[in-house]
């Protein structure tokens, strides 16, 4: 193999040196075959060595069953060198860790032990390791105290400290999962007795005195001990040590109780024997509860942080004040509730959300150990507010409320991409206030509040330089599919783009913060790895400016003469209106010779993106577009409403009506495919997975003159027998919103079916579980329709793994479309 440069936005693919196959006809059974000896695999998994001069990366360029670590040293050929199991065991994970703020040692948990690396630039023989803990039990979470001498830890449900000079554990808490005991209680004739003997007996008097004072000795003598605080069976999380010493935080969570776990049998096993696999809660299921806690030290108390003064903490969401009119609610020959039962019991559990439970995340402490900033979320994730906590008082303080009626944007606890600048009064923190993601900050101090980033863009990943001057970011701001990495000053102003090539960059940042490892794909092209010199766009004292871009080095070619040899598609990205008069954005795949027919492909998981400028997550589906291109078909798939990249309004599209406008832009979608593609309108199929299953059905049931034949794979039948961390926030609760329940799930709506409807599931299914498909089975069945079909699947999950499971359903599905359009 040859290394060659790569020139501004070109990617040339290195080939092998002997003559490049020619491209044969593709076939189901091609693209559906293990993609590791078909396509290559990709470099995943990025990461650098802490001296910043060797990358790592999982790959598996000889086709082994499994990837392996490989590593390229940037001194010398730059040429990938799989990496050792002894070198391999040395190595720190390949993510997490915590540095002091001098960034010259680093802590990290490994196989449940504790480790220190020296990792001061220019170290004389290397970097060392320190093993810190070895033991059988678990330590974890590790962090360096305040004044940077102890490690603070966790350990079997408790705080520990352990001096990096002697060594000596110190334990912090004394978190006893049991429940209290009462002290024995004692009658009113025991302690009469008692009394008398005392008063009667000199000798028992001064027996009593001698072992009350010796008792009063010993207990002086004795070193304090942390306060035993009982949970009664409730979980520990989230300990954390206040940079002073002074305070621990803590949260408790009780296990939901009378949640039913709904079951999955596995009929194919080793055993011979069905076997039950454990899968989850349905949506409205009882949830666990948490409880956030403060052990103020100097005081010995242990006391909960209370939340009733948090605003609009009891603000019901807007739902639920209005019940909706009986003409909103679908009705006709199609089984389910009436019109009148909907609006009832909608009514009827209002007065249920009163009354709100929240998750504290946090503290994130300040440099200095003057503030601590939680982060709190409502359970019915309709508010996230950021608040300032005194530990000592236990009092909190409003920074930032985010209020949606829909949902607040999904962005975890955030504590990832959060934090204090230089001044330890600036949090900086994501927010989708004015409608897309964008980067804030406010003064824990003055309550000011500053938007750094805005624009109809989003900011999507938030690091903070190691010298807290500059922020990187990666952002979609030059497209909606296209993803590049930016350096701004924490004050905001000017963003300067460090990437170049067209498509996805993904970068990870060495730890010197002087080269871009940058995993980067196009919409053709997997997914390769590339090196970028950053020292040439880092200003020189403070001083902003554009960057002198490098231009990117390849560093690993991955993919084989077989797959390069075919011309695969880049796709045109196209946008089309959508009858509310916004823009969708989608994929179209023109073939050489139209045959009037069209298939439109709808992604899964809802909030995704698909219709992007780099290598789809959705690969053999694309592969399976260029076969269908070369029969004839046009293909177009679009980022409905709901799909990731486009900002709150277009998340949120769906909110108490999955299969409304999401469902509506498929439809003007293929309608645009007649007006402008030449397609013929009643030769148009529609086929997806999971959410792009639930979309199918929808289609086909509701507007069954649109599409003539579809293919839903894994799809949701009925939302109410999903789970409840994705469907509650667009759907509420089944008994509280049964009106989003009913007109959002499909198998109401199956009496609805003309066209030919093909239906593919797993069933060791454990997410979209195959009972979804069963029960809209038998719904069919009753309803005396003839025109579908079930192909089951004994050994697939999910997401399928066997190569002839892919070339069963895609086979399945080419008929689907071949005969039916």
């Amino acid at each position: 193999m040859k290394q060659l440069l790569i020139g501004l936005g070109c990617l040339l693919i290195v080939r092998a040196t002997a003559q490049t196959p020619t491209a044969s006809p593709l076939t189901v059974e091609k693209i559906m075959q293990d993609p590791k000896g078909w396509i290559g695999t990709s470099p995943s998994g990025i990461f650098w060595a802490e001296d910043s001069k060797t990358i790592y990366f999982n790959w598996n360029p000889t086709k082994a069953k499994g990837d392996s670590l490989y590593k390229i040293p940037l001194t010398g050929d730059r040429k990938p060198v799989k990496v050792a199991a002894a070198e391999r065991q040395k190595l720190p994970p390949a993510t997490g860790g915590t540095y002091n703020r001098a960034r010259t040692l680093k802590l990290y948990e490994k196989d449940g032990d504790l480790f220190l690396l020296d990792c001061k630039p220019g170290k004389t023989g290397g970097q060392t390791v320190r093993q810190l803990t070895n033991t059988v039990e678990r330590e974890s979470n590790p962090a360096f105290s305040g004044d940077e001498q102890k490690v603070v830890f966790a350990r079997s449900n408790n705080l520990f400290t352990v001096s990096l000079a002697t060594g000596e554990w110190t334990q912090i808490t004394n978190l006893d999962p049991g429940t209290k005991k009462p002290a024995p209680k004692t009658n009113d004739q025991e302690t009469w007795l008692k009394r008398d003997q005392l008063a009667l007996f000199d000798v028992l008097k001064e027996r009593k005195a001698k072992k009350d004072e010796g008792e009063k000795i010993t207990k002086a003598g004795q070193p304090k001990r942390p306060k035993q605080f009982y949970t009664e069976g409730k979980t520990v999380q989230n300990q954390r040590l206040s940079p002073d010493g002074r305070f621990v935080t803590f949260s408790l969570q009780k296990s939901a109780q009378g949640a039913k776990t709904a079951i999955v049998p596995s009929y194919v096993t080793e055993s011979g024997f069905t076997e039950d696999l454990t899968a989850r809660t349905k949506v409205g299921a009882p949830l666990a509860s948490s409880e956030f806690y403060v052990y103020d030290i100097q005081r010995d108390t242990i006391q909960a942080v209370s939340t009733k003064s948090i605003p609009g903490i009891t603000d019901s969401p807007d739902y639920a004040k209005t019940a909706p009119s009986p003409s909103s609610v679908p009705d006709g020959n199609r089984r389910g509730p009436s019109a009148a039962e909907v609006t009832t019991d909608t009514i009827k559990k209002t007065k249920k959300l009163a009354d709100r439970s929240v998750t504290i995340s946090g503290p994130i402490w300040s440099e200095d150990g003057k503030y601590a900033v939680v982060i709190i979320r409502a359970f019915d994730n309709k508010d996230r507010w950021i608040m300032r906590l005194d530990p000592a008082t236990r009092q909190l303080k409003l920074l930032d409320r985010q209020r949606d009626e829909a949902w607040v944007s999904g962005f975890g606890p955030l504590t990832s991409m959060t934090g204090f600048l230089t001044d330890n009064q600036t949090f900086y923190f994501p927010s989708e206030t004015d409608g897309y993601s964008h980067l804030y900050t406010v003064n824990v101090e003055t309550g000011e509040k500053k938007q750094l980033t805005k624009g109809k863009f989003e900011v999507q990943q938030i690091q903070l330089s190691n010298d807290k001057k500059f922020f990187y970011l990666t952002t979609n701001e030059l497209h909606p599919g296209e993803q590049h990495f930016y350096r701004m000053a924490v004050d905001g102003g000017e963003r300067v783009k460090l990437t170049t090539m067209t498509g996805a960059n993904d970068v990870t940042l060495s730890p010197d913060e002087t080269q871009l490892a940058i995993r980067y794909s196009y919409s053709n092209k997997p997914w390769e790895l590339f090196l970028v010199d950053n020292t040439r766009s880092i200003p020189k004292k403070g001083k902003q400016k554009s960057a002198t871009q490098s231009t990117p080095v390849q560093l690993t070619t991955s993919l084989t003469p077989e797959f390069q040899a075919y011309p695969w598609r880049d796709p045109t990205i196209v946008t089309i209106p959508a009858r509310d008069g916004q823009t969708i954005y989608g994929r179209l795949y023109k073939p050489a010779k139209p045959n009037g027919k069209a298939v439109v492909f709808v992604h899964g998981a809802g909030y995704l993106q698909n219709a992007h400028k780099w290598w789809s997550q959705y690969f053999r589906e694309y592969m399976f577009h260029n076969l269908l291109a070369d029969k004839g078909y046009t293909v177009l798939d679009i980022d409905y409403r709901a799909s990731a990249g486009y900002g709150r309004d277009w998340r949120t599209g769906i909110y108490r009506h999955m299969g409304g406008k999401d469902l509506t832009d498929n439809v003007d979608a293929a309608q645009w495919l007649v007006r402008t593609q030449g397609v013929d309108a009643k030769r148009i199929g529609l086929y997806g997975g999971s959410y792009g299953g639930f979309i199918t059905l929808m289609a086909m049931f509701t507007t069954p003159d649109v599409f003539a034949a579809g293919a839903a794979l894994r799809p949701v039948t009925d939302w109410a027998a999903y789970n409840h961390g994705y469907t509650a926030n667009i759907l509420n609760e089944p008994f509280s919103d049964t009106l989003a329940y009913r007109r959002s799930s499909p198998i109401y709506f199956a009496n609805g079916l003309k066209g030919h409807l093909l239906i593919c599931h797993g069933m060791v299914d454990v997410n979209v579980h195959y009972q979804d498909v069963v029960r809209l089975t038998q719904r069919l069945i009753e309803l005396r329709k003839e025109n579908w079909e079930v192909a089951s699947y004994p050994v697939e999950d999910h997401a399928f793994v066997e190569p002839t499971s892919w070339m069963d359903e895609y086979k399945r599905i080419l008929k689907l479309f071949e005969e039916r359009l």
